[in-house]
């Protein structure tokens, strides 16, 4: 185990995965707050790299202030849903996008020259309207009306199918966890043989943006001077390796603590550190 603070002194920039590093099922992860306060005494810049598409990076910082970590700011966060909004951008420029997900993941797809529409609306009418499939969150929708229409869109029409969160599960508990939108993605690839877009760790497309997001603020960085912090292997962890970051890996979330070295030798998958918290 490392002393996370002492591993914190040797980086100019730390990249933060958002659940079961910053937050868990019940809220902040208790004593989070002195971790943000230190960072910004020390003037230390951080970014938080999530898999969330579940809300603008706007709405996400606000949850964050609204819990009492008042220095993250929207330009703090780096989303999955992000780079689907970059993808739509360039390669979807008009039409009607269909998603599942909260009212508040479509700020990801909305923008000049694309209409959007909560799959649960399409029907005989609109179907042959629609020029790309968004799964954003797993939430703000009916599962089995939605999975169907889901199925029977990509079934019957040639368009891009784009996943913003390719998380298979999230904890909902200590020891339990939920099904994800990536895990329902899994599902209605193997039903239908089509294949999602996948945005989010552990790409590295999502490393290469944030990159290029920063740099302009710290030039002459390199990869050595950045650290990933994440509480999962196969996306946290595996992500930044990929991308040559340093890693660690905290016993907050996604594995329990008394099996992180055996998933470790199982998955091969290795963070450089281990820290017991993120909490200094």
């Amino acid at each position: 185990m490392t002393d996370f603070k002492s591993l914190l002194e040797g980086y100019k920039v730390i990249f933060f995965d958002a659940y079961g590093v910053i937050k868990n099922y019940k809220g902040l992860i208790p004593g989070i707050e002195k971790t943000f306060d230190w960072l910004n005494e020390q003037q230390k810049s951080y970014y938080i790299i999530t898999n969330d598409a579940s809300r603008s990076p706007d709405l996400l910082a606000a949850s964050y202030n609204k819990n009492g970590l008042l220095h993250i700011t929207p330009d703090k966060i780096i989303s999955s849903g992000m780079l689907a909004k970059e993808f739509l951008d360039l390669k979807v420029k008009k039409g009607l996008v269909a998603y599942l997900g909260t009212e508040d993941s479509a700020h990801y797809i909305e923008h000049p020259g694309l209409d959007t529409l909560p799959l649960q609306q399409m029907n005989e009418d609109n179907i042959n309207d629609i020029t790309a499939l968004v799964l954003l969150d797993d939430e703000g929708f009916d599962w089995m009306d939605g999975l169907n229409k889901a199925v029977n869109l990509l079934r019957r029409r040639t368009i891009p199918a784009i996943i913003a969160n390719p998380d298979g599960a999230y904890p909902m508990s200590k020891r339990d966890v939920g099904i994800a939108i990536g895990g329902l993605a899994y599902m209605i690839e193997k039903i239908t043989g089509r294949k999602f877009i996948r945005f989010g760790k552990p790409d590295s497309q999502i490393f290469m943006f944030a990159w290029e997001y920063i740099l302009p603020f710290h030039p002459g960085i390199t990869k050595r001077d950045i650290l990933m912090v994440g509480d999962t292997l196969h996306t946290d962890i595996l992500g930044g390796n990929k991308f040559g970051l340093d890693t660690a890996l905290v016993l907050t979330g996604n594995l329990l603590p008394e099996d992180h070295e055996t998933r470790i030798m199982a998955t091969g998958i290795s963070p450089t550190f281990i820290c017991e918290t993120a909490v200094l």
